[in-house]
């Protein structure tokens, strides 16, 4: 009887460690915060891309061409990490649902989402769906594209500002919802990065504002 009991407390021990693993192995889910996220911020990526590329072929200020070198070579390897999670996850690069709803994830998450690994969390207010932070306006695009000199300067100074704050709003997100380890690396440095490059940003601005 003894034996018999030492076997049982064995095969439950085992039996919980293996769903222990399979839960720290298991891939999130199509609505998990993570895979949001990843689908999110590559959009947002492209954008901050696509307005350092402008700037690059307008201005020939050599801070200014180093920032937005940066932000290109930076952000697109970024990008391609989080497409790369997404392929790994075995989930589509676009969603189903509208951008920026993961910011609302919280512990009432769909429980096959909780089956595939999303993390579990307090709930994190959310931005209007389909709405990203930072994100500059069709309008503000096409400004920024016709602008010249220092105005364009100006623009992209005053977009990439408000482009990064919003990042940073997304990355203090998702760390509150994962503790993914490939998740919170990423999304760590991108907060610290985006934060010391909007104060650079902020004092190029102001330069050109007092001049």
């Amino acid at each position: 009887m003894v034996l018999t009991a030492f076997a049982l407390i064995a095969l439950l021990a085992s039996g919980m460690i293996g769903w222990g693993a399979s839960r720290t192995w298991a891939h999130p889910g199509d609505r998990s915060a993570e895979a949001g996220f990843a689908r999110d911020m590559q959009a947002h990526h492209a954008q901050a891309v696509e307005m350092a590329l402008i700037i690059r072929d307008k201005t020939s200020d050599p801070t200014l061409r180093a920032i937005s070198y940066d932000i290109i070579t930076t952000q697109q390897q970024q990008a391609g990490q989080m497409y790369g999670w997404l392929t790994q996850w075995g989930l589509p690069q676009t969603g189903s649902h509208p951008a920026m709803t993961w910011m609302g994830t919280s512990g009432s998450q769909p429980m096959t989402d909780m089956m595939h690994g999303a993390t579990p969390s307090a709930p994190t207010e959310a931005p209007s769906p389909g709405r990203m932070p930072g994100m500059a306006s069709g309008e503000e695009l096409a400004q920024f594209r016709a602008a010249t000199g220092i105005a364009a300067e100006r623009l992209f100074l005053t977009l990439m500002i408000k482009h990064h704050k919003g990042g940073v709003e997304m990355a203090d997100a998702i760390l509150s919802l994962s503790d993914r380890s490939e998740v919170v690396a990423l999304a760590s440095a991108i907060q610290k990065a985006q934060t010391v490059e909007s104060e650079q940003l902020t004092t190029l601005l102001t330069e050109r504002t007092d001049s």
